[in-house]
């Protein structure tokens, strides 16, 4: 092997790994050293000191020895280059090279957030982030690709009482790394340190810092000699850049320091490295898995080299087996578990509200502010408790952002199983949902609505459906000056789902009749909504017979009044209701005997404002029989209230009942009135988010449209309409809509898109079973044919 061949070889190594290639000390080094030339000479030929020579080329060995797999020094490097060069894997060097690289993935940004705190001088940068997430790696890499003369490494020991002196940290450093002589005294030591750093470029790395601090961030009492090395560390005098890294945050105020935060890698970056290690990476497979793991690095390696070894790298093969265990893997596990039992014997005060977090669910509220920590601090005194959360937050075991707070997902696993598996299980919940409650007085948005409900999922947790129950009935003041159940409002926001899938999830196992019967009432309108009309009017039957039991076991007297009053306004409300559904079967006459039994009960008591909605359908009922006149006497009286009376003083009282005007005076030829109408429910509905009020008025806007022959505005309003009630599952409503949208291409007699629409409009009323509406339909097929 000839002296070019070695440098060709030694330049690709370098040049692979730092992506630099030989500078000319390096280079000179090599071709001395091949010529048998010792440090001194070499320093004397390249002009200058023998300890610049021996940094320079400590480094250069270093680095090739980390690529060739073995040590490499001054006296057997020939040999180690001779063994590739004659090896039957030529590529070995570089595979193995990329092996050691191919796990620093995706850190373009961390690094130039780096290079811009070097650049402002910062001397000191504590990289920190939970375990597993890749501080060392980004510290080592970073650290290697600058091109310092020397880098030199300190490890602390994982428990406290293992951690090397300061002194000795110091020592070695003089004697080994600097060929210098330690002082007798530290102060002596630090001073000749000093004066290296001053004149050398030097990258230090001190990693794993956190066994040396308290729970307050500071040295413990046996390592406070370590801030006497940082202070000079981080002085302006210095060359050197050191890079700590750390789970904990370091809060010795009298440091020069920058904290850097360095966060889970990205989906991409995890793509890249499975890729390169052969695994099929499918990608909405790798997304659920990046998700979950929230990018840990740690948790990537891991996961990678068990598909490789057990699925034989089918990552598909690997979820499908782990995906209800993001804590499946023993290594990753045991890395979780081990923060966790370093902060029970450090701070156990610290170490209870952690698992304690594991209650929450930081789903539909993704992050809980600190008064959602301080509820799960019972236990400790009211001075101590914002410390011990700032122990979680600066040992990186809470994630931070925008003030609030919320659990890595690898961490709430963890979490909650020690939660469960302590006896606080119920206790944290209850607390937790007590938050929740207490922290919505008043509903003007669906995310404070979706927050009163979180503590639902409390007591569904411990298994307290009456608890479960109460939150969906505690009422509010919502964003429409209605005083409604949480349960009302939410559907009314358009939730749906959700809301159904709450109550039918524990109705069967509330016990009180009460409950029940407010539970029964909501229940029929979302069946309503959602087309089920037989189970509505089911629903809302059980909520009359409920509540009138109720009643008659119910004395009234001053200190149950309220109850009183509201039991029996339960009972008319459910019969107003079946009266409305019963319109979407087309069952007028059932309709209106309904309605008129409403206002007859409501005369001249303190639910009149039923019987004022009572009167409102009823004029719409009339006004599709053909009773014009009662129909208008009905509608009139409603809408001389409206305009004068200040009937909308608080408009969302009366706002679902404003449309079904709108409507009537339609039927009646009342274009304008109706046009009014239809225009202050959508304005309303637009500042309320209450969809299921749009839908109807945008259907109504566009009859009126077609009545002026403005087919295109019309076929926009209809289209419009559709799409929302789509969105909401509306399905009595949609079915209308595609009725009406029928029935203006049948004036501008387009046939197949009449049919179109009229053909889904019966599949949707077939599946309501409201066969009359069925038939009204195909009338009007038959009247276009």
């Amino acid at each position: 092997m000839e002296i070019e061949t070695a440098l060709t070889l030694a330049d690709t190594v370098i040049f692979t790994r730092t992506g630099k290639h030989l500078n000319d000390l390096q280079t000179t080094i090599l071709k001395q050293v091949w010529q048998g030339k010792k440090y001194l000479e070499i320093a004397d030929f390249y002009g200058c000191t023998e300890g610049h020579v021996k940094d320079i080329a400590y480094l250069f060995w270093k680095l090739l020895s980390e690529a060739f797999g073995e040590k490499v020094t001054k006296t057997n490097f020939r040999s180690v280059f001779k063994r590739y060069l004659e090896s039957e894997k030529p590529t070995f060097f570089v595979a193995n090279l990329a092996s050691n690289t191919s796990n620093f993935v995706g850190r373009e940004k961390a690094i130039a957030h780096l290079d811009t705190l070097v650049e402002r001088g910062n001397k000191i940068i504590i990289i920190q982030g939970e375990g597993g997430i890749g501080k060392t790696t980004l510290a080592q890499q970073y650290l290697q690709s600058k091109g310092y003369e020397s880098i030199l490494e300190v490890l602390m020991a994982k428990e406290s009482q293992n951690i090397i002196s300061v002194e000795s940290v110091v020592e070695e450093w003089l004697k080994r790394d600097f060929n210098e002589e330690p002082g007798r005294e530290f102060g002596v030591s630090l001073g000749r340190l000093k004066r290296y750093l001053e004149s050398h470029t030097i990258g230090i790395l001190i990693d794993n810092l956190e066994p040396a601090l308290d729970r307050f961030g500071k040295f413990v009492t046996f390592h406070r000699r370590y801030v006497e090395l940082l202070r000079v560390l981080a002085d302006v005098k210095v060359k050197s850049v050191t890079l700590i890294t750390s789970r904990d945050r370091l809060c010795e105020s009298d440091l020069a320091l920058s904290h850097y935060r360095l966060l889970g890698l990205d989906e991409k970056a995890w793509k890249t490295f499975f890729d390169f290690h052969h695994i099929n990476s499918y990608l909405p497979t790798l997304k659920s898995i990046h998700k979950i793991y929230g990018g840990n690095a740690k948790a990537m390696e891991i996961i990678c080299g068990v598909i490789q070894e057990d699925f034989e790298g089918d990552i598909n093969a690997y979820w499908q087996e782990n995906e209800g265990n993001p804590l499946g893997e023993t290594d990753l596990k045991n890395l979780v578990s081990s923060q966790f039992d370093r902060l029970q014997t450090l701070d156990r005060d610290a170490y209870r509200l952690l698992y304690r977090l594991g209650c929450y669910r930081y789903q539909d509220i993704s992050t809980i502010s600190t008064q959602g920590l301080l509820s799960l601090l019972w236990d400790v005194e009211e001075d101590k408790q914002r410390t011990i959360i700032e122990s979680l937050k600066n040992r990186s075991l809470i994630e931070y952002s925008n003030g609030k707070y919320y659990l890595h997902p690898v961490i709430r696993a963890e979490a909650i199983h020690r939660l469960k598996t302590s006896e606080e299980w119920e206790l944290a919940n209850s607390k937790a949902a007590e938050f929740w409650t207490n922290s919505v007085k008043k509903i003007i948005n669906l995310e404070e609505a979706l927050t009163a409900l979180e503590a639902y999922y409390h007591y569904i947790g411990i298994d307290d459906c009456d608890r479960a129950a109460q939150v969906i009935l505690k009422s509010r003041d919502n964003q429409w000056g209605q005083f409604l159940p949480l349960g009302s409002t939410l559907y009314r926001m358009g939730l749906l789902q959700p809301v159904l899938a709450t109550i039918t999830h524990i109705i069967h196992k509330v016990n009180s009749p009460h409950h029940l019967s407010e539970l029964y009432n909501i229940l029929g309108d979302l069946y309503w909504i959602t087309g089920k009309i037989d189970p509505a009017i089911a629903s809302q039957e059980k909520t009359i017979n409920l509540a009138t039991q109720c009643l008659l076991q119910l004395k009234l007297t001053p200190e149950n009044k309220h109850t009183f009053y509201y039991l029996k306004m339960l009972e008319i409300d459910s019969r107003l209701s079946i009266g409305l559904y019963k319109i979407d079967l087309w069952e007028l006459q059932e309709a209106a005997n309904l309605f008129e039994d409403v206002i007859k009960q409501t005369a001249n008591t303190l639910h009149y404002r039923w019987g004022q909605k009572a009167s409102v359908c009823l004029a719409l009922v009339y006004s599709y029989l053909g009773l014009k006149q009662e129909a208008l006497t009905h509608a009139d009286r409603i809408y001389k209230m409206i305009v004068n009376d200040g009937l909308l003083e608080h408009p969302g009282r009366f706002a679902y009942f404003m449309q079904i005007i709108g409507q009537t005076y339609f039927n009646l030829g009342e274009i304008e009135k109706s046009e009014q109408m239809y225009r202050r429910a959508i304005a309303f509905s637009d500042e309320s988010h209450y969809l299921q009020i749009k839908g109807k008025s945008l259907i109504g806007l566009a009859e009126i449209e077609r009545k002026r022959e403005a087919f295109e505005f019309a076929i926009a309003r209809h289209c419009e309409a559709i799409e929302l009630l789509k969105t909401i599952g509306a399905k009595c409503d949609l079915a209308e809509a595609y009725f009406q949208l029928g029935l203006t291409y049948q004036k501008l007699r387009e046939l197949q898109k009449t049919q179109i629409n009229f053909e889904k409009a019966i599949q949707l009323f077939t599946e309501i079973k409201a066969p009359k509406q069925v038939e009204k339909v195909r009338m009007a097929k038959q009247e276009f044919s």
